[in-house]
């Protein structure tokens, strides 16, 4: 692992689906935009671990809880998508490492429909972060201009036999547009995170490493920080 992150950093060049049953994504949505304002978009672990209990709780409820409390953080202005992972089992392994899907397309005013998709979703199967990865970058980003932002969440390693370090090794060679957050929730395989970490830090992202629901938070708070909402007082001069 630490030969790929070696030769990521000697190789980085500056270069220049489906959600029917959330009945919110069409693909005659895409458009062009010529806004160069940061998009983001959130990828989220519902993998059949995410049931698995901390501190009291499912993972997957933490995790819920804490996009509850984010999402009205974010300025509405923000254009803001959602894909989730995990949440179809599948009757083929291969069935259930293409289980990832975009069920809010990146938009403004978007919270309330990404509430309500992460109401409907449950956590059922593996984890495909690299078709994640994949899928988010050639699809959901489509037509969009400017930096392209991932917050990416997972309790576990890729166990889709794939690669997420190599994956965006290949993509930095020839488009330096797309970071990627990653915080991987309660992982202490060292493997795992040097897949993970190198999936940051190779796309110039944060990587964070929580293992509290408070820590939890904090690490999406950080991720989001560029594109919170600012509350502006004015202050009128006192008199002399």
């Amino acid at each position: 692992m630490r030969k790929f992150l070696i030769l990521a950093l000697l190789t980085l060049i500056p270069y220049q689906v489906m959600a029917e049953q959330y009945g919110l994504y069409k693909p005659d949505e895409y458009r062009y935009s010529a806004d160069t304002s940061e998009k983001v978009l959130f990828i989220l672990d519902f993998s059949n671990s995410m049931t698995e209990s901390l501190d009291g709780e499912r993972k997957v409820d933490l995790m819920l809880k804490t996009m509850r409390d984010i999402l009205p953080k974010i300025n509405p202005n923000t254009s803001v998508g959602l894909r989730i992972y995990g949440h179809r089992m599948g009757i083929t392994p291969i069935e259930a490492c293409r289980a990832s899907t975009l069920v809010t397309p990146i938009m403004t005013n978007s919270a309330p429909y990404i509430a309500q998709a992460l109401h409907k979703a449950k956590p059922r199967g593996m984890t495909p972060i690299t078709f994640s990865l994949k899928q988010a970058i050639r699809y959901d980003f489509m037509g969009f201009t400017g930096k392209k932002h991932i917050i990416l969440l997972t309790d576990g390693g890729e166990n889709c036999d794939e690669s997420p370090c190599k994956f965006v090794m290949e993509l930095v060679k020839i488009r330096r547009d797309v970071s990627i957050d990653v915080i991987a929730f309660n992982i202490k395989d060292s493997e795992d995170l040097e897949q993970l970490q190198c999936t940051a830090l190779v796309t110039s992202g944060k990587f964070y490493n929580p293992q509290t629901a408070a820590e939890l938070i904090q690490s999406f708070n950080n991720s989001i920080g560029g594109v919170k909402n600012v509350e502006a007082q004015i202050v009128s001069p006192k008199s002399k």
